[in-house]
């Protein structure tokens, strides 16, 4: 497998990326050490994977009082354009997991024209109080008792992590979410963050204020650029598929797939059929 591994310095931040597999090239938004690890090996048989971090997983340049003067959407959409361009990649797909679908859907509607489609995975249209209430109703209604028994044990246990290593707080929320995000709610997760370096201030105002505020719905008047949703079932993190009903009407071309036997990460835990039905929807616009 084709691999090539680098980084782009930019506005005093210091992006990596790795270039993986040969194909269509799927530009991924997010981490670029914790994503490598959440798609299967296969998918790159089929796809060229670029995966590259953005300003909430390198080092900042300096501090700053206000944070939209460094993690604005509007300058990560940038970044993420500049290293399309220096890296020499044409009209791609764009892919993001979580949150980072957010920025992946918001990417693809300033830059259409060198969009093919845009993949959301385990995305909720936003971080609103309400999608937050129905992700929790999601849980309430669904897990069972273990599952629950496990999740309030380990937000028990978070503020002591979080007390002996508050740099890596966002590490330890994820970790202690396990039972909402995975399918098989005894998952040890610790090793798809491995080496991930986290800068918190940038993730503080990311999903503190961008997703909670953001607006999916703006700018979907003359977006034609194809969508695929897909979404876990048993996703207790981003909540239930009904949540998107009221703003799916808002897109021209949105095809949604539930997968039955995942949580917040059907690219792993159910991959064969994550990669038969992500590659059936990609053939439909060759």
């Amino acid at each position: 497998m084709k691999t090539t591994n680098g980084s782009i310095e930019r506005s005093g931040f210091k992006f990596h990326y790795s270039i993986e597999g040969s194909g269509q090239p799927v530009l991924i938004i997010g981490s670029r050490l914790y994503y490598q690890r959440l798609f299967a090996p296969a998918l790159r048989e089929k796809l060229q994977l670029v995966f590259i971090d953005h300003r909430g997983f390198t080092p900042p340049p300096y501090e700053v009082s206000d944070p939209e003067e460094l993690y604005g959407l509007d300058k990560m959409l940038e970044d993420t354009e500049a290293i399309r361009k220096q890296l020499g990649i044409g009209k791609c797909w764009v892919a993001g997991h979580s949150g980072h679908g957010l920025m992946a859907l918001e990417y693809a509607k300033r830059y259409d024209h060198d969009v093919y489609g845009v993949m959301l995975i385990s995305t909720s249209p936003s971080l609103s109080t309400a999608n937050r209430a129905l992700a929790d109703l999601h849980f309430d209604t669904l897990a069972e008792p273990e599952r629950i028994r496990l999740f309030e044990q380990n937000m028990q246990e978070l503020p002591e992590k979080i007390a002996a290593a508050p740099e890596n707080r966002f590490v330890w929320f994820n970790l202690a979410q396990a039972p909402k995000s995975w399918y098989d709610s005894s998952i040890d997760a610790a090793a798809f963050w491995d080496g991930v370096y986290v800068n918190m201030p940038a993730i503080d105002h990311l999903w503190g204020t961008v997703f909670r505020d953001i607006d999916i719905s703006q700018n979907l008047e003359d977006f034609y650029t194809p969508v695929w949703l897909a979404l876990g079932k048993y996703d207790f993190v981003s909540g239930p598929a009904e949540q998107w009903n009221s703003v799916s009407k808002h897109f021209r071309d949105l095809t949604t797939e539930i997968f039955e036997h995942s949580a917040h990460n059907p690219p792993y835990e159910e991959a064969s059929l994550f990669n038969e039905k992500l590659l059936q929807w990609m053939e439909l616009y060759d």
